[in-house]
Formats: structure tokens, C-alpha cells, sequence
């Protein structure tokens, strides 16, 4: 299979949550006019992005939704269930771990750490806050595929490099720093102040046009 691009895997994400909330509409088929409509592009973007994996719908008819919802929760890799660690019981964890649409695509925290004592032994859920000093044991013994790290900036990079030691596979970073990693983990940043910052960005463009 050719190498797909970041931003292709993006979009079908984006097209997975679009035809979920067609079925939840009750609706068997939808047009990749409608896809392109709703995820900020075009058809022919559409109809290239499904190509690389297959032949999907049919002309004049569109694409089946409960199809192409299966086909492409295969190809993201939905089908099986993640079992995700979060590092950082702060307030970034508690949102994410809170966020039920986790569970509905595969992906279920299975442990949850943290270097504070107070917050040690505190339920979230049915788990509990368990000790930093608990996580590389964890990882390995509990096979961990994905980890979330929301701690600060300054632990970020040594919670990455025992996660990578333990055998860590996956990490999506909330942490507002750049980390480095072996060419061999899959790592993801969201870093929301560069976020917003676009977004001021944009808007004061528009003002000092």
C-alpha cells in the first residue's frame, strides 16, 4: 500500500464522524458531494481520498453508509480495542478522560497516573490515580498501546523517555513543548495555545486588512 499522508488519515476520521452521524440520522446512503460539503473540501478530494484503499459506492448512487462506516473504522485501525494510559491527572486529564466518544472508536483508559500525592488513590471512574513511579511496570504488564501524556512542559520529555523504554508504542502529547522520539513511535502534539494563537492570528488579519 502507498504511503499514506497525515492529513488523508485526518480527513477519513473526519469522514468516519460525518457518516456515524448520517446513520444516527437513519439515512443508508449519503453522496461524496455531502462528505466534501461537510469536511471543507471537494468531491474529487473525497473520491481520491477512498481510492487508496479500495473501490467504494456507486456512480449515481453514493457510497453505502454502513459500508463505508465499517470500511473505514477497518482502515483506522477501529475495529480492535485501544488500551490507552494517561500520565497527568490534572485538569487536560480530567477533560480527556471524561470525553465518552473515546470508548465509542475502541479507545478505553485503562490506568491513569500521576507524580502528586493528594491526588493519588482518587477515583476517576472505576480506576484509580495511581503513582508516577507505578507507569513502567504498568505499561509493559498491562501491554499499554497508546499513551496520553498531559503533564508540564518541563516532566513532558522524561515521561516520554520511559514511556519509549517501557516499549510504548504511541503517545499523544498535550504538553506545550517539542519532544524528541525514536523514529519508531507514532507520536501525536496537540498544543493548543499555537492553536489559538492561529486563530488570533486570523482575526487580526482580518482587522489590519
Amino acid at each position: 500500500m502507498k504511503k499514506i499522508s497525515e492529513s488523508t488519515v485526518r480527513r477519513l476520521s473526519l469522514y468516519l464522524r460525518f457518516l456515524q452521524e448520517a446513520a444516527d440520522r437513519g439515512l443508508d446512503t449519503i453522496s461524496s458531494d455531502e462528505l466534501a460539503r461537510r469536511g471543507g473540501t471537494t468531491s474529487a478530494q473525497v473520491r481520491k481520498d477512498l481510492s487508496f484503499f479500495g473501490s467504494f459506492g456507486k456512480r449515481g448512487l453514493g457510497y453505502s453508509v454502513p459500508e463505508l462506516v465499517h470500511r473505514i473504522r477497518d482502515i483506522l485501525g477501529l475495529t480492535h480495542t485501544w488500551r490507552v494510559a494517561l500520565v497527568g491527572a490534572g485538569k487536560i486529564g480530567s477533560a480527556l478522560f471524561s470525553y465518552r466518544d473515546f470508548q465509542r472508536r475502541g479507545f478505553h483508559i485503562r490506568a491513569v497516573f500521576d507524580s502528586d500525592p493528594l491526588k493519588v488513590g482518587t477515583p476517576w471512574g472505576d480506576l484509580l490515580v495511581r503513582r508516577d513511579e507505578e507507569m513502567d511496570r504498568a505499561l509493559i504488564e498491562e501491554e499499554i498501546d497508546i499513551v496520553i501524556v498531559a503533564v508540564p512542559a518541563e516532566a513532558a520529555q522524561g515521561v516520554v523517555d520511559r514511556v519509549v523504554k517501557a516499549g510504548g508504542r504511541a503517545i499523544l502529547n498535550f504538553a506545550p513543548t517539542r519532544l524528541r522520539v525514536p523514529d519508531s513511535i507514532a507520536l501525536r502534539n496537540v498544543d493548543m495555545t499555537v492553536e489559538l494563537e492561529g486563530l488570533a492570528y486570523a482575526i487580526s488579519g482580518e482587522r489590519l486588512r
